[in-house]
């Protein structure tokens, strides 16, 4: 019993990442598309460039915890690490 819970940690373990596109379009839009005056929009590389500069790490983790008018986690109370990272690395990447 304790060999067969063993090998199957790694599958409950692991956590696929959502369609960043999905979880923008779900969530994330209600202020990254221009209704907050301080949410960095999508594309807009004037906004997302100071803020790069505190690093990925930080920027997943004002998400997760909140930071300023960012509430935690982004209401996305189904969203991972990997979730938050995808979505930032998509905002900053496209045109809005």
């Amino acid at each position: 019993m304790v060999a067969r819970f063993g090998v199957l940690i790694p599958f409950f373990g692991a956590q696929a990442t959502q369609d960043p596109e999905v979880v923008y379009n779900r969530v994330c839009v209600a202020c990254h598309a221009g209704q907050l005056p301080n949410a960095p929009e999508r594309g807009d590389q004037a906004a997302w460039v100071p803020r790069l500069a505190h690093g990925m790490e930080t920027l997943v983790r004002h998400a997760t915890q909140g930071f300023k008018a960012m509430p935690p986690r982004g209401l996305c109370m189904d969203c991972w690490t990997e979730d938050y990272q995808a979505v930032i690395e998509m905002m900053v990447s496209k045109p809005g």
